[in-house]
């Protein structure tokens, strides 16, 4: 039985992870740090924090695994800078609080086409954050790397949902790696990553996420 970390618990494909997290046989605990409140859960630790300031010292950081699916979108953030503070800096500095304090599997919610050379601001982010998560020294590290993402968003974002629209009409001509991946599957992905801790790096593509 393992304590389960899931960091954007509240995201459409965190909320996925969270609730998958708490139903696993496997699992005895999960830690959910949220901005605001969940609904409670016996096997639910849920701190509300500041991410902007987060207390990297508290006890509740010693999990056997983390499941990480924080991001956001340059329209919410507003600007480069604070994209990159959600994408890049707050994914390290939870890999690095739950590292400390013992967490031997870090499972990511990367992006399809993270890269260090993108001209590309979103892809370059992803893979400069895959690179720093490198570089940590995680026991086991799982970088999830799905296209465009399917489910129901409680923020609306029309050119995904436009996107995603031509991409289901036109699936039967597209590579699977372009084809939409539904958000429970890249959470299930992503839980079984960090539960098994295969030791070592491993990189999963979008067409090998079921």
């Amino acid at each position: 039985m393992k304590t389960v970390m899931v960091a954007g618990a509240t995201g459409l494909v965190g909320s996925h992870a969270l609730r998958q997290a708490l139903a696993h046989p496997q699992v005895a605990r999960v830690v959910a740090p949220t901005r605001r409140a969940l609904p409670s859960h016996p096997k639910l630790l849920n701190p509300v924090v500041d991410f902007e300031r987060l207390p990297e010292q508290a006890e509740w950081w010693a999990v056997n695994a983390v499941v990480c699916t924080i991001g956001t979108t340059m329209k919410a953030a507003g600007s480069r800078e604070a994209f990159y503070r959600v994408d890049h800096d707050l994914p390290l500095r939870v890999a690095q609080c739950a590292l400390r304090q013992g967490a031997q599997a870090f499972a990511f919610n990367s992006a399809l086409g993270a890269d260090l050379r993108s001209r590309v601001f979103y892809s370059r982010t992803k893979g400069e954050v895959e690179r720093d998560l490198l570089a940590l020294g995680y026991p086991s590290l799982t970088l999830v790397r799905p296209g465009l993402i399917g489910g129901d968003r409680l923020e609306q974002r029309p050119l995904e949902r436009l996107s995603i629209g031509l991409t289901q009409a036109l699936r039967p001509l597209l590579p699977a790696r372009w084809r939409v991946v539904p958000a429970e599957a890249i959470a299930r992905t992503l839980l079984e990553a960090a539960l098994v801790a295969t030791p070592g790096v491993r990189v999963v593509m979008s067409e090998d996420i079921a």
